[in-house]
This record gives C-alpha cells, structure tokens and sequence, in this order.
C-alpha cells in the first residue's frame, strides 16, 4: 500500500524533509566550524552548539517518519546523552587548551580564569615552601624523591 499523498502523510513527509535538511545544515555548520575557525576556543563553541541542535532535528525527523511511539523514548535517550556529554567534553578540551596555552588570547574578550590559575599557582608555591623549608632544591621541583622527607616511603 501507498501512503496517501495528499493527505497527513505528506504533511510528515514535508516536515520531516525540513527538519533533516536544517539538521544536516547545522551538523555541517559544527563541522566547517571545526576547520575554519583560527582558535581553539571559537573550534569549540562549533563543536558544542550547532552539533547538538543538528543532532535534535535529524532525529525528531527520524521519529516523525518511523510513524511509531516507541522510538521516540530511544530517539530521547540518545539526544539526552548528547547533551550530558558534550558540555563535558567540551569543558574538557577548554580546560586543556587553556593550560597547555593553545589559545589565543588577543581573541578573548575578558580572561575571567587568568587571575584564578596565578593564585592558584601562588598558594600551591606558598604551601610548598611552608612545608618544608629546609629541603634543598634536587632540580627535579623540590620533590624529595619515592621517599618522604624523612627518608621512609610516602603514602
């Protein structure tokens, strides 16, 4: 049997063509994003935000086709995966970019974490040579070795 063409069907079948179309666009968007964009930052944000949103579109328009309830809870699932771990991951790489200075910072408006990381550094420097003042410098960053400082094995 055929659809009927002139009916709710081609109303599906025209909203489905819609949302994979701008779902492709987005996806592809995040991707030339990916490619184009000089710095790690700006490659993030295109990574994160037009991909989610892609990735919404293109299953709605695969639950609207399928014609069937039960895959929309498994259509859920996946979306609501993606949007627990792309924020992660890209906190993630945000993070690691900014301490492996993979970044440019004449792009950035306002470096909010820059005076959090030198004080930060500052306190960790300070404990360091609060704890033991005595112990001479090995060159390998004050570390006195597998053993403590007061020669029996750390923990």
């Amino acid at each position: 049997m055929t659809p009927d063409a002139t009916g709710a069907d081609a109303v599906i079948d025209a909203v489905t063509a819609v949302l994979l179309i701008v779902g492709a666009v987005m996806s592809l968007g995040a991707a030339i994003g990916l490619l184009r964009f000089p710095d790690l930052m700006s490659r993030m944000h295109a990574a994160t935000k037009p991909q989610v949103l892609g990735l919404f579109l293109v299953l709605a328009a695969i639950g609207l086709q399928m014609r069937e309830w039960w895959v929309w809870p498994i259509l859920a699932v996946a979306w609501i995966f993606q949007l627990l771990t792309v924020p992660v991951s890209a906190h993630m790489v945000g993070r690691a970019g900014y301490r492996t200075k993979h970044l440019h910072p004449e792009l950035l408006s306002i470096d909010e974490l820059e005076a959090v990381v030198l004080r930060a550094a500052g306190q960790r420097a300070a404990e360091k040579a609060q704890a033991d003042p005595t112990t001479p410098h090995t060159g390998n960053g004050g570390s006195p070795g597998p053993h403590g400082a007061n020669g029996r094995p750390s923990a």
